[in-house]
């Protein structure tokens, strides 16, 4: 698919998320020239106007966006417009409703809120393709907008898969293009066991409704089959905006530490990713799987914790390259940036003076060429009558607006983020990992988080990348949980491995492509790289613990999850220390690839920290809170405590950034 050349910028540049249609006419001209005022570039609009632009089926209604995008330009602002999908309107629902989702037990989900759609429906997939293609015909080429953002938020509401008829009848005709034929299938998915061999692709049901465990590669099949719906319906959107709105980008908004559907399979034809950065509500979240612990996230409840969000930063700064194979990525956009209270996590306390300004500035330092606030005024109407804005709902300027306001944007040059530490992160290992987890308390984002935060710990700026991207010019490579392993991704790691240090966590290679364990076992077609197989694996409930010698005293304590190896070539750095893997190999060594069996952070960044000075990297142990990050020739140091903090004599207020340039970073 052809790409637009993206929009490259030379600092960091801000913009909105705006919403005209929810206020009277007389307002629009007022926010706008404030907007500009405020040092806004950029504004979103219509990402859920479909009822607006389209009142009646057929029946078009662009009075309104016409008026609001002039005056948006004449404030000097430009546009991101957005697709209406994510909202169809009540009368499409009304003639259509066979166009709505189904949840995993069939249940029905009906009008009344957001994402209502089936992306397998050829129905709405038509009324897709018309309201894009209406939209921009009228817009594509406005002087005004400058890009495009599909949709909103894929997967939201746990619609990333959808249980319909019409999903069951395309699941069907996608299990038959993949193996041609039902034997193969039977073979591939194991279903001799539990007498589950089918005699026909129409035998196969969705894996939603199950007596207990469905079989697992029937279950991954459905997850990439679902992730080629969404990827085919954006593209279908896509095809149509790069023929009417040449020389515009298009984007999408992601959503962060979301797991439902393959973001580099759905972002292969974007110019640059996006995402929703909700620093104190995704705390929330990850604190449910076990990422942060209680006293971190009462630590951090007023900034969230700063490797939570620079994870979800550097993952969709790679997004696009890791898809396409690019060389030269752009930078990425927040497109919605949390600029007060959240509506929608469990608890949502209001942010540290400062979050706006720490927030906004890390995005930056993490490779963001834009960050947009969500939203301008806080909304009057629905269910967002809790959720801040720039301006409260009397139209004051809320807090977020002061820190705005203070943001001198000229300190912060685009550029690249010079990444010397790859972690090699992909959706497939996620999915099998966390359908079969075996451990309470263990997950894939768990594992995977942990490494990624004893590499930030240690001051480094990290790419997480897809593990079949262009892995050269990389030092150190780890990948945490690469748990699905292909004879290409194999050859592909062992290239790596003979120009960079590589370290691999627990359950490195235990699938294959199908789901199976491979026949020789743990490392299947890493075998010979690694150099040692699989001795046991133990599941260690809460509570539990599991020695581990190192060079640290006392012993570290691995938790959740302990996996010992029998070595062939590969030599024993670390051993267990009582209990049943008493004395078994804990971390092996051969050559310059490294595997860690056992689940314990203190060990993690004991092995991370000397691998690092291996290959001349320079870590440094920062407190907890406290984080570097670099990129454009300036260093940003950060402090996300709410108590000042002194750092090799840096003296840090709480709540801040301090930009360094390379004399002023401590050796």
């Amino acid at each position: 698919m052809p790409r637009t050349f993206p929009l490259y910028l030379s600092h960091l540049e801000l913009g909105v998320c705006d919403y005209p249609e929810h206020v009277p006419q007389d307002r629009w001209a007022g926010y706008a020239r404030a907007q500009r005022a405020l040092g806004l570039r950029f504004v979103r609009l219509a990402e859920f106007a479909w009822s607006r632009l389209e009142p009646r089926p057929g029946e078009y209604d662009w009075a309104w966006l016409d008026e609001a995008l002039e005056t948006y330009a004449a404030a000097g602002l430009q546009v991101v417009l957005c697709t209406p999908t994510a909202a169809p309107p009540a009368w499409l629902i009304a003639q259509h409703p066979e166009v709505l989702p189904q949840g995993r037990a069939g249940e029905l989900k009906t009008f009344g809120s957001r994402r209502h759609y089936d992306p397998s429906s050829p129905v709405f997939r038509d009324h897709s393709r018309r309201i894009t293609r209406a939209m921009a015909e009228r817009y594509g080429e406005h002087p005004a907008v400058v890009g495009w953002q599909t949709d909103n938020e894929f997967g939201w509401g746990d619609t990333a898969q959808s249980y319909t008829p019409a999903a069951l009848t395309a699941f069907w005709r996608w299990l038959g293009e993949r193996y041609g034929t039902v034997e193969a299938l039977n073979e591939a998915w194991g279903n001799v066991f539990w007498s589950m061999e089918y005699g026909d692709f129409e035998q196969i049901p969705l894996p939603g409704q199950a007596v207990a465990e469905v079989n697992p590669a029937h279950a991954l099949d459905f997850l990439r089959f679902s992730s080629d719906q969404i990827a085919t319906f954006q593209e279908e959107q896509v095809v149509i905006l790069r023929e009417c709105s040449p020389g515009r980008f298009v984007t999408h908004n992601y959503m962060g530490f979301f797991s439902g559907f393959d973001h580099y399979r759905v972002s292969r034809c974007l110019d640059f990713a996006s995402w929703d950065s909700y620093p104190t509500g995704t705390l929330e979240a990850v604190g449910e799987w076990g990422l942060a612990e209680p006293e971190l996230m009462l630590d951090f409840a007023r900034t969230g914790h700063p490797d939570v969000t620079a994870f979800n930063h550097d993952l969709y700064r790679g997004m696009v390259k890791g898809s396409t194979g690019k060389d030269d990525p752009p930078g990425f956009w927040v497109m919605e940036q949390q600029c007060g209270q959240v509506n929608w996590a469990p608890s949502n306390p209001l942010p540290a003076r400062g979050a706006v300004e720490l927030w906004t500035a890390q995005a930056w330092a993490h490779g963001a060429d834009v960050v947009s606030y969500f939203r301008w005024r806080a909304a009057t109407i629905a269910q967002e009558v809790l959720h801040s804005g720039l301006l409260r709902h009397n139209e004051r300027p809320d807090r977020g607006y002061a820190e705005v306001a203070a943001l001198d944007t000229a300190q912060f040059p685009t550029g690249d983020v010079p990444a010397k530490v790859a972690l090699l992160h992909d959706y497939e290992s996620l999915w099998l990992y966390n359908m079969q987890p075996h451990a309470e308390g263990m997950n894939y984002w768990a594992q995977t988080f942990a490494y990624y935060r004893a590499l930030r710990s240690l001051g480094m700026d990290v790419d997480v990348v897809h593990p079949e991207s262009d892995l050269s010019g990389y030092a150190l490579i780890v990948a945490p949980a690469l748990t699905m392993m292909t004879p290409q991704r194999a050859r592909h790691l062992e290239t790596a491995a003979g120009r960079s240090t590589l370290v691999f966590g627990p359950r490195t290679a235990f699938r294959t492509s199908s789901g199976r364990t491979p026949e020789e076992g743990q490392f299947g077609e890493l075998s010979t790289l690694v150099g040692a197989s699989l001795s046991n694996y133990d599941s260690l409930r809460p509570g539990m613990g599991q020695e581990v010698e190192g060079t640290e005293q006392p012993p570290h304590l691995a938790q959740h999850w302990a996996e010992s190896y029998e070595p062939g070539g590969a030599q024993t750095l670390c051993r267990y220390r009582g209990g049943p893997l008493d004395g078994e190999a804990a971390v092996i060594r051969h050559g310059n690839v490294t595997v860690i069996g056992a689940h314990s952070e203190t060990l993690i960044t004991e092995v991370l920290e000397e691998r690092l000075r291996a290959v001349k990297l320079r870590p440094t142990r920062l407190p907890e809170g406290v984080r570097l990050s670099r990129r454009g020739g300036v260093t940003l140091l950060q402090n996300w405590n709410g108590h000042a903090v002194t750092w090799q004599g840096l003296e840090l207020a709480p709540v801040s950034t301090r930009p360094l340039q390379l004399s002023e970073v401590p050796a």
